[in-house]
């Protein structure tokens, strides 16, 4: 699948980003990736509201070979191979998707940016180091009696 096929496919879907991801593509709406399209095929995100409607019409949960053993992303389900045939019900059914990714998207931590993370390191050891020093001056000194 190509560049132009996606785009033309998502077409009564709406405006969607396609970015290059692994051995394919990434298809996002709204800053929300929904879809992945891979040399074995289009996958979207599902969740449970709408695994049923993946197993009923037969689709399998996406999975890859590694070395040693087969990992199933059961987050990203095949899309039914007749949908290709109708845009209109493949909106539908990408709609759905981007519900499901919006639901697994709230469910998160928010992410903190890095910055953020670098600016709290080093807000947490300055107080520490605050802390340590004020604990050291407020311990009197013994004074030698010469």
């Amino acid at each position: 699948m190509d560049r132009e096929f996606l785009t033309d496919l998502f077409a009564h879907f709406g405006p969607v980003t396609i970015r290059r991801m692994f051995s394919g593509f990434g298809i996002s709406a709204d800053g929300t990736n929904f879809a992945l399209a891979l040399r074995s095929g289009l996958y979207f995100r599902a969740d449970d509201a709408t695994i049923p409607q993946f197993e009923a019409e037969g689709s399998k949960p996406f999975q890859y070979q590694t070395r040693a053993k087969t990992v199933t992303v059961a987050s990203y389900w095949e899309l039914p191979a007749r949908l290709f045939d109708d845009s209109e019900e493949l909106a539908v059914w990408a709609r759905a998707a981007l519900g499901a990714a919006q639901r697994a998207a709230s469910k998160k931590r928010p992410k903190v940016r890095k910055t953020a993370k670098k600016s709290a390191k080093k807000a947490a050891s300055t107080k520490t180091a605050t802390i340590a020093t004020k604990k050291r001056k407020k311990v009197p000194r013994k004074r030698s009696s010469s």
